[in-house]
């Protein structure tokens, strides 16, 4: 199972960072071991000082008549380590200590389907101790779904039980230990996880 996670796809969020908005799709992957378990908690690592929220909808696929398709989605949290992301990225290193540690990733469970696919704007949003820090929809995408799949398998095979990660609006920002971070889609939570500090 590949976790297939897209960055700067909301024009909002590429400038809050000072990044460019992007001609293609900025693909990188995370691997199966950065998946937190079900119900959390998050847990900080220690070689980071600047652990940052960034809220998705995650799309889950099977390959059928060997065509990727949707069959689920769901919202997912991609935590970046901004601090080591920042010194990477000014050396021009690949992101991948920054982006696919583990425990980098978390997918609420269930997804959705049916109508929730067919949905027009799949709405979204993060709450940090009870007030909104980030919310979206699929239309603000620069590329969608449909496009992000067609540039991913240029690439790579998209197979079945493969998720994407499709990017975080404008809002992202720290956790710190003792934070609650609350996931709604569609006006229905999915998720409620506490953060927790580096293991001793």
């Amino acid at each position: 199972m590949k976790i297939i996670c897209i960055g700067r796809n909301y024009g909002a969020h590429a400038k809050e960072l000072g990044n460019a908005i992007p001609e293609e799709p900025v693909i990188f992957l995370k691997p199966e071991s950065a998946l937190i378990p079900q119900g959390g908690p998050i847990r900080l690592p220690s070689f980071s000082k600047e652990i940052h929220h960034e809220i998705e909808l995650v799309y889950r696929f099977e390959r059928i008549g060997g065509m990727a398709e949707v069959n689920g989605v769901t919202i997912g949290l991609d935590l970046t380590a901004r601090d080591v992301q920042q010194e990477l990225k000014e050396k021009g290193l690949p992101w991948e200590k920054a982006k696919a540690f583990d425990g980098s990733a978390y997918v609420a469970e269930p997804f959705l389907g049916g109508a929730a696919l067919t949905q027009r704007y799949q709405t979204f949003s993060l709450l940090r101790n009870g007030l909104v820090v980030q919310e979206g929809h699929n239309g603000q995408m620069i590329f969608n779904v449909e496009t992000l799949i067609t540039h991913v398998e240029r690439y790579m095979r998209i197979e079945t039980g493969d998720l994407l990660f499709t990017g975080t609006p404008a809002g992202v920002g720290p956790i710190a230990p003792g934070d609650r971070l609350e996931g709604i889609l569609l006006d229905e939570r999915k998720f409620d996880l506490r953060v927790e500090g580096p293991t001793p």
